[in-house]
């Protein structure tokens, strides 16, 4: 069967419960470092670069996470940077993006495209 060129190819990373309620983790997904993010009372699980463009260290997984207003972020670790945790865009200086990438969990596992 041939797959259709816009069909996501999904691959697993891990099981939702690697990931603590109000935490992050970091996964190696194509040789990229990903942060992935799951808040409390909510099955979704954020996925976003583990790279801190302003402090140039993969750090983001282990920030932390919260909200403003209808916004999810994540504020680094290093220089308290806030990240939009759905489009990854940075709340301090809105040129600066970080890559994302689509996430569902299905069966309890956490899979990325």
């Amino acid at each position: 069967m041939m797959m259709n060129a816009i069909e996501k190819q999904w691959t697993r990373v891990c099981a939702v419960d690697d990931i603590a309620p109000d935490t992050g983790v970091c996964a190696l997904y194509h040789g990229e470092q990903v942060a992935l993010f799951r808040l409390s009372g909510q099955n979704d699980v954020f996925a976003i670069s583990n790279h801190d463009p302003f402090g140039n260290a993969n750090v983001l997984s282990r920030g932390i996470v919260g909200s403003r207003g209808d916004r999810l972020f994540v504020a680094s670790p290093l220089y308290k940077q806030h990240f939009d945790l759905l489009t990854g865009e940075c709340f301090e200086d809105p040129l600066v993006r970080l890559k994302t990438w689509s996430v569902r969990v299905e069966e309890g596992q956490v899979l990325l495209a």
